[in-house]
């Protein structure tokens, strides 16, 4: 298991108790308890948790719910519309699509309704636009389910999608920095974005001029790994540029 996996299921087994001890975390790993310590040292030093003695916690602000997804989804709608409607005009007839979690992705599938194509997600609100459609082949992902954000995470989710071989994802993000990095800020998610990333021929990446620089400490890829950029017309031009510098094409919406 590789580092960014477990500091990934650190975060999840806090979420899910609040506390942790170096001990049981080690056990439910399998990994040394020095490993351990080496982990939440690291995650303690990104901002991810609070080092406690002989364990670990979330602080307050990072134990609080997040804001519920129909707030978040509420958020720069007429951008997200943009974004959606540019993206979905990127797919063909007959293909495989991954469609990542975020409030974007489902007006992205509300736009491939009666599409014949096959769709595959773990977030339950592309499910909510697509279930009744008789044409779209549509494959979830289980997991454990994060009510909050009405999707799945975890191992079994991430195992899920190392067995898929799609010809497009659609990747959300929650920030893309100066330097190219496409980051995100939840650790239980970045490995399932990665995943993703694998997954597919063409990553298209989703991102707003809100994303820019947006916010995150965990880096899913690089802008030189994005083969598609849909933004908005107010993201940085500099940090815009190096995708184009690397290859990739840039959609202002």
């Amino acid at each position: 298991m590789t580092s960014r996996n477990r500091h990934a299921r650190i975060v999840e087994s806090l979420r899910a108790t609040g506390v942790a001890s170096v001990r049981d975390l080690a056990e439910s790993l399998q990994v040394s308890e020095s490993t351990i310590r080496r982990d939440l040292k690291q995650l303690d030093q990104d901002g991810e948790l609070v080092r406690t003695y002989g364990g670990a916690a979330l602080t307050a602000r990072q134990s609080q719910e997040e804001p519920p997804f129909d707030v978040s989804a509420s958020h720069d709608q007429a951008m997200k519309q943009r974004i959606a409607e540019h993206a979905a005009a990127l797919v063909p007839d007959d293909s495989v699509v991954v469609l990542d979690i975020g409030t974007t992705t489902p007006l992205v599938a509300r736009r491939l309704r009666g599409r014949p194509v096959t769709v595959i997600t773990s977030s339950l609100a592309v499910l909510d636009e697509l279930r009744d459609d008789d044409t779209v082949r549509l494959v979830l992902l289980g997991g454990v389910l994060r009510r909050n954000f009405r999707s799945f995470v975890g191992s079994l989710t991430e195992t899920a999608m190392r067995q898929v071989s799609a010809d497009l994802v659609f990747l959300s993000c929650t920030g893309v920095r100066a330097n190219g990095h496409v980051v995100d800020n939840m650790a239980v998610e970045a490995p399932i974005k990665q995943a993703l990333i694998e997954a597919a021929d063409q990553v298209v990446l989703l991102a707003s001029e809100a994303k820019f620089p947006g916010s995150g400490s965990l880096r899913l890829c690089s802008l030189s790994d994005i083969d598609v950029l849909i933004t908005t017309q107010g993201a940085d031009p500099q940090t815009v540029q190096l995708c184009r510098e690397a290859g990739g094409k840039v959609i202002s919406a």
